[in-house]
């Protein structure tokens, strides 16, 4: 195809595309039935994990969680058990370690069968500026956020690929698309893995596997005890989500394939405008909104999987 071509087709369906979503405005998006697909969450014991099981449970489908806190995963299958789950497994994994993700990944698909739906939820934040952090807290930080994702894709991916029938669910944060004073370890990480999610979600599209769904999730900070003390500047414009809230709209961005969700909803202009500013004019907004002393306060919990 020449440029011309090619440029009037992007044109026209950009404006298409425009319509459509503006259309999406006012008519929902249909939903899809996960009746009966499996469901693996990481860091299920515990926050939002926890309530994403029940969500999921009460959809009918097969939960397997994962987290290094049995008790806490046994509370979870019991909560999603009553939520009506048809079938809950619980097992300890280490997500940072890839050894154990993929001993663990291969119970499970014997045990259970292939993944449908999977969830990294697992994350840790170990609050402190980049020269205060100590070295293996930061390599922590990157093993359980991002490349904990490497290894569970690995494990689950191919069987999603060969059946062109899937989701890979990332739950980031918005410090992965935008930087926070004394969070340096816990951004790169983040900032990671919406790069990760959305590059294989591109290789997807490029092999024709688009039955395989991405959902990348850009929360702020939730009120799950993993940033305890943090002190939003303007809570009516960045309020402290409700993690209740956090849950159900993921199971909705899930069930309408939604690429990307971000919460809250002025999340999506503050992210456009650090892209479109000038970098002093962006640094002076990221002042304005708190970035440079949002984690002053912070005393939450130094090892804490979501």
């Amino acid at each position: 195809m020449n440029f011309f071509l090619e440029t009037i087709q992007v044109i026209l369906l950009s404006i298409w595309y425009n319509v459509e979503a503006f259309l999406h405005l006012f008519v929902p998006m249909k939903k899809k039935n996960i009746a009966g697909e499996v469901v693996l969450i990481t860091g299920a014991g515990s926050g939002i994990g926890r309530l994403m099981a029940q969500e999921f449970a009460a959809l009918g489908t097969v939960l397997v969680l994962w987290d290094i806190n049995q008790e806490g995963m046994k509370e979870t299958a019991r909560l999603a058990k009553q939520s009506g789950a048809s079938r809950v497994h619980y097992y300890l994994c280490d997500c940072s370690d890839k050894n154990e993700v993929y001993r663990v990944a291969d119970q499970v698909k014997r045990e259970v069968g292939d993944v449908d739906i999977l969830v990294n939820n697992a994350g840790i934040v170990t609050g402190k500026k980049f020269m205060d952090a100590p070295d293996s807290l930061m390599e922590k930080t990157l093993e359980v956020n991002s490349m904990a994702h490497f290894w569970t894709y690995k494990a689950f991916l191919p069987a999603m690929i060969a059946n062109n029938h899937g989701h890979l669910v990332s739950i980031a944060s918005t410090a992965g698309l935008i930087a926070v004073n004394g969070l340096a370890d816990y951004c790169a990480s983040k900032f990671a893995a919406v790069g990760f999610a959305e590059s294989v979600g591109l290789e997807l599209l490029a092999t024709g596997k688009d039955g395989v769904k991405t959902t990348i999730v850009c929360p702020y900070f939730i009120n799950t005890g993993m940033f305890d003390g943090c002190q939003t500047k303007w809570p009516t414009l960045l309020p402290i989500l409700n993690p209740d809230y956090v849950a159900k709209k993921i199971i909705h961005a899930v069930l309408t394939d939604q690429v990307f969700l971000l919460l809250p909803k002025s999340m999506y202009l503050i992210a456009a405008l650090k892209n479109i500013l000038p970098m002093k004019q962006g640094i002076l907004l990221g002042q304005y909104l708190g970035a440079f002393s949002l984690m002053d306060t912070f005393r939450g919990h130094s090892k804490k999987q979501e």
